[in-house]
């Protein structure tokens, strides 16, 4: 039963912006849906007090489904007689980039598997080349769990691998979190990297002065606890480096991968997880609306519960698809769902500057 919390010492203490502690938290999940919304939309407004929601121009570019971890999360990974393998040519990459850029787009994900033949020299590669076609790109590129892959596949230190992509053009790694819980690791995706991996993965990146993010991918079977044991390593990270520009939380969608028996989380556990997100990490000033897992319409209610920003348009996207969603959309769609947020809709950089104002 869920709680009415005007004359609840938690209540007073997240208003007066007071940091939360995990128990605090845990308290959360029982609260009444309004007034978590409505504490959480406080809390965003004290960490940033325009009203303006960015969007980024963007294209994920997957350049291989062949992966060494097989999570049992993933529908995307290539499987013997389920899904094909591919891998993409350069000429490939570089065609989509084109199309990026045609297209006004600002900033290229480039993310694949964890290819057992790819050592730092294919990534090196990667880099350089697009950048010295299309030096103005942004490169937000690979992941800590490719970072360990290729320090692994090279036998070169962590600090060594970020140092030399840095120096061939990245500029900053997107930190894809999964759920920094090593009991619920060790379930879903044993040959991925641990929590004290991906920690020092953001660690390296801080030492290099590169920005970073985090995600949480939750309901595979985790309790209310472990999810807010997720977000104090993050939270932790955070006060450590603030490097981390945004957190980014999207629920678990198990059709397709070895775990169609859980059920899916429904859009209040999404819309939990934005707020509490909110009121928890109180050291990070962007939170995006899933609206690629969750929906517009679940993603536009979550502007008003602590979310500040709607993340890529997203020109290509694959990995999520694999599931079965097929969320799409496009600025002038997004722009239209922001505005009727009561929002300001912005056009932003990899960095969060605005580009252009469509308010």
């Amino acid at each position: 039963m869920e709680k009415k919390n005007e004359n609840n010492e938690l209540y007073h203490k997240i208003y007066q912006g007071n940091r939360i502690t995990l128990e605090e938290a845990l308290d959360l999940f029982s609260w009444d849906i309004i007034d978590l919304g409505k504490a959480a939309d406080m809390r965003r407004k004290s960490a940033y007090p325009k009203e303006k929601v960015g969007f980024i121009i963007d294209r994920i570019v997957n350049f291989t489904n062949i992966c060494e971890a097989a999570c049992a999360f993933c529908a995307f990974h290539a499987r013997a007689n389920l899904i094909q393998s591919y891998e993409l040519t350069m000429n490939d990459i570089l065609r989509k980039v084109e199309e990026l850029i045609a297209a006004g787009g600002t900033q290229v994900m480039l993310q694949g598997g964890l290819h057992p033949d790819y050592t730092l020299d294919k990534y090196i590669d990667m880099v350089k080349t697009i950048k010295n076609r299309f030096p103005k790109i942004y490169l937000h590129s690979f992941s800590p769990s490719e970072i360990v892959h290729i320090s692994r596949k090279s036998s070169l230190s962590i600090d060594n691998v970020v140092k030399t992509l840095k120096e061939a053009g990245l500029n900053s790694v997107p930190g894809a979190s999964d759920l920094l819980v090593d009991k619920i690791r060790a379930k879903v995706s044993p040959k991925k990297i641990t929590v004290d991996e991906w920690r020092k993965v953001i660690y390296s990146l801080s030492r290099n002065e590169m920005k970073s993010s985090a995600t949480m991918t939750y309901g595979m079977g985790e309790t209310d606890e472990e999810k807010i044991k997720h977000l104090k390593v993050i939270r932790d990270v955070q006060d450590d480096t603030g490097i981390l520009q945004a957190f980014i939380p999207w629920s678990f969608s198990p059709s397709g991968t070895r775990m169609e028996n859980i059920l899916p989380a429904t859009g209040i556990d999404y819309l939990k997880m934005v707020a509490i997100g909110r009121i928890f990490l109180d050291n990070i000033t962007y939170i995006q609306a899933g609206w690629l897992t969750e929906g517009l319409k679940l993603a536009q209610i979550a502007l008003t519960m602590g979310a500040n920003d709607m993340g890529g348009v997203l020109m290509e996207e694959v990995v999520v698809k694999a599931t079965g969603i097929k969320t799409s959309t496009n600025h002038k769609e997004l722009i239209e769902i922001i505005k009727n947020a009561g929002k300001i809709p912005v056009q932003r950089d990899s960095q969060y500057q605005m580009i252009r104002n469509f308010g």
